[in-house]
C-alpha cells in the first residue's frame, strides 16, 4: 500500500484548490496550475487540505495514487514558493550570456548556442558562469535545465563542462592510470 497515496496535502495561506471532472487546478500567488487526475484516482479538496484515494484496491490504482499525490503536493509548492534550479559552466571560456528571452552559451564550440526561453520560465545571471532558473512548474524548470545542461555535459577527465548547482562530478585518472 501506498504511503504517499496517503498523505493529506496542506494548503499554505492563498492556494486554493478546485476540482471539476477529471481536472484539478491549484491557484496561489504566483499563479495557476491544471493537472489531469487519472481515472483510478479520486481527489478529495477540503478547506485546507487536499486527499488522494484510490477508486479501487488494485495495484494500479494504488501506484497512480502516489503518482498522483506527488503531482499535486509539486502543484501547491510551485503555486506558493515556485522551484528554481541553479547552473554553473565550469571550464575556460565558458559562460553565459542572458539578453532578453534568449540564453546564449559559450562551451567550446566554435560558435555560440543559442536557447530561446520558456515564457512561463524566467533566468536570472548570477554571474558570468552561473544561472538560475526559475519558475511555477517544477517538471518545466527541470526540463529546461537538462537541455541547457546537454549543450555540454561534465566531462569525467577535467571536469569541463555544464553542471547543475551542486553536482558531483566523479573525476577519472586518464592514461596514466592504466600503466
Amino acid at each position: 500500500m501506498s504511503r504517499i497515496g496517503n498523505r493529506k496535502i496542506a494548503m499554505p495561506n492563498g492556494v486554493s484548490a478546485s476540482v471539476e471532472g477529471n481536472k484539478i487546478t491549484v491557484k496561489g500567488s504566483k499563479g495557476t496550475l491544471t493537472q489531469e487526475v487519472n481515472s483510478l484516482v479520486e481527489v478529495v479538496v477540503n478547506e485546507n487540505t487536499i486527499e488522494t484515494k484510490g477508486i479501487n484496491n488494485t495495484k494500479e490504482a494504488n501506484i497512480v495514487t502516489g503518482t498522483m499525490n506527488s503531482l499535486i503536493n509539486n502543484m501547491v509548492i510551485g503555486v506558493s514558493e515556485g522551484f528554481s534550479k541553479g547552473l554553473e559552466a565550469v571550464g575556460v571560456g565558458y559562460r553565459f550570456q542572458v539578453s532578453g528571452n534568449k540564453i546564449n552559451i559559450s562551451a567550446g564550440f566554435s560558435h555560440p548556442v543559442v536557447i530561446e526561453v520558456p515564457t512561463d520560465l524566467k533566468v536570472e545571471q548570477v554571474s558570468n558562469t552561473e544561472i538560475t532558473i526559475s519558475g511555477i512548474d517544477k517538471q518545466k524548470v527541470a526540463e529546461f535545465a537538462a537541455n541547457i545542461r546537454k549543450v555540454r555535459e561534465p566531462e569525467p577527465y577535467k571536469g569541463k563542462g555544464i553542471r547543475y548547482k551542486g553536482e558531483y562530478v566523479r573525476r577519472k585518472e586518464g592514461k596514466k592510470a592504466a600503466k
